[in-house]
């Protein structure tokens, strides 16, 4: 395989068994790679040269360990400076004085909280033309789908290994119409669990830091096997996770214990 600076982690580790702690070895930033779950979500949007930055390496560093795998080193090919999330969008070059507002969510989620609340505050009193700049230690993918489905422009911008700045543009006057709520969530719960009996595989995030509880979810469901449901235990109803699973065809219901205890049951009929 051919590699350049703009090949992305992901084709990296597919294409060879070794190529992951290859990786790991040449930062300790790189540790994370090792978890599942952050490599689905991290190896295919990132190149080397974006992953030398965030390393605090360099290009040839990845090179130089990558060609006694057996990978074919092409250095003459440029970084790709159009590379996703790295083009600045045209609303980002004609903010105007005082329609930039910032909200920084570290906080709220050192305490263990969920911030959707605080940023559905800022986000429904958005005015046209305004821009919303989210301050996270992760890209806030889910928030990203939710939003983009109420009409909202997004970009990201990797500042470090722990700091992202998210930026959410409302170019015109829709209303905002909040997340689909389903009255009938909970309906036939029991008979659920009953039908499927014998037939659930359990997953519990209730202990993951965001992201990770959606994308959990949705690498199990990619391993459910067919005629199987899958049993969540969660400490919230995942408002983020409720459109993707209607997209992907999957039913579910959900039975709320208490304010720190949600149950879901996901299956396809």
């Amino acid at each position: 395989m051919t590699i350049n600076a703009n090949t992305k982690i992901a084709s990296l580790i597919k294409h060879h068994p070794d190529a992951l702690e290859t990786i790991v070895g040449i930062s300790q930033k790189f540790t994370k790679l090792r978890n599942p779950v952050l490599r689905r979500l991290m190896a295919g949007r990132t190149s080397i040269a974006m992953a030398s930055k965030l390393g605090g390496c360099n290009i040839e560093d990845f090179f130089k360990k990558l060609q006694p795998l057996g990978f074919v080193i092409d250095s003459v090919i440029k970084v790709d400076e159009d590379e996703p999330g790295k083009a600045v969008p045209a609303f980002l070059t004609k903010i105007q004085n005082g329609n930039l507002i910032e909200l920084d969510v570290r906080p709220v989620i050192n305490t263990g909280k969920d911030p959707l609340k605080v940023i559905l505050e800022k986000v429904k009193a958005l005015q046209k033309g305004e821009v919303l700049k989210i301050i996270n230690s992760f890209e806030p993918t889910p928030l990203m789908t939710l939003l983009a489905k109420q009409g909202f422009q997004a970009c990201t911008e990797t500042i470090g290994d722990e700091l992202v700045h998210t930026y959410f543009y409302k170019d015109t006057e829709q209303v905002w119409t909040g997340e689909k709520k389903d009255n009938n969530y909970s309906e036939n719960w029991d008979a659920l669990v009953e039908r499927f009996k014998g037939n659930i595989e359990i997953v519990d995030v209730r202990k993951l830091e965001m992201p990770l509880p959606m994308h959990t979810i949705i690498q199990a469901l990619e391993k459910l096997p067919a005629g199987k449901a899958l049993f969540v235990y969660h400490k919230r109803i995942p408002v983020f996770l409720l459109p993707e699973l209607e997209e992907l065809q999957f039913s579910y219901r959900i039975k709320e214990i208490n304010d720190a205890e949600v149950q879901l049951l996901i299956y396809k009929d």
